[in-house]
């Protein structure tokens, strides 16, 4: 006979923060630069809520989509043409507190680590009226290919360039 596993709340979860406890994300714990590269202004819309009345888990990847195409919008030199484009390679979101309607959001992208084809964001979405409100924080990998070979390339010089701001 085996032992008894312990209640399920008797488990330890190092992973979880509780409610106003400090929040670390993994790539500010491997050392991704503190100050923000970018912050978008994000407005909550309606069609954004779920059933239970509060945004939907996987809404707030849309709201970090649109960060980082704001972002890459501000890149002055081109950072995409018909052989090097971003794709979104990985994505790690630890949710901290549920965003509700009416509401506005600001979004911080910080620079993670810069390797040959890529570059690893950081992310945290706060609320705007109450910047110490943490909504979301974690990291996002995008990597430069050649879409018509399916390769990677390497990272582009205006991100390069504007990662080092």
């Amino acid at each position: 006979m085996s032992a008894p596993r312990k209640p399920r709340a008797a488990r330890r979860h190092s992973a979880v923060t509780q409610p106003g406890a400090a929040a670390t994300s993994g790539a500010e714990a491997a050392g991704a630069d503190s100050q923000p590269l970018f912050v978008a202004a994000i407005a909550v819309r309606w069609r954004d809520l779920d059933a239970f009345n509060h945004v939907n888990n996987s809404t707030f990847l849309t709201y970090l989509e649109e960060a980082r195409l704001q972002w890459l919008a501000s890149v002055p030199g081109p950072w995409f043409d018909e052989h090097a484009m971003p794709v979104l390679a990985a994505s790690s979101l630890n949710y901290r507190a549920p965003v509700s309607w009416p509401g506005a959001l600001r979004v911080e992208l910080t620079r993670g680590r810069l390797g040959g084809s890529s570059l690893a964001l950081a992310h945290r979405i706060l609320d705007a009226a109450d910047p110490a409100r943490l909504h979301c924080d974690g990291e996002v990998v995008m990597v430069w290919m050649d879409p018509v070979t399916g390769r990677s390339v390497p990272l582009p010089q205006a991100i390069r360039d504007a990662c080092a701001r």
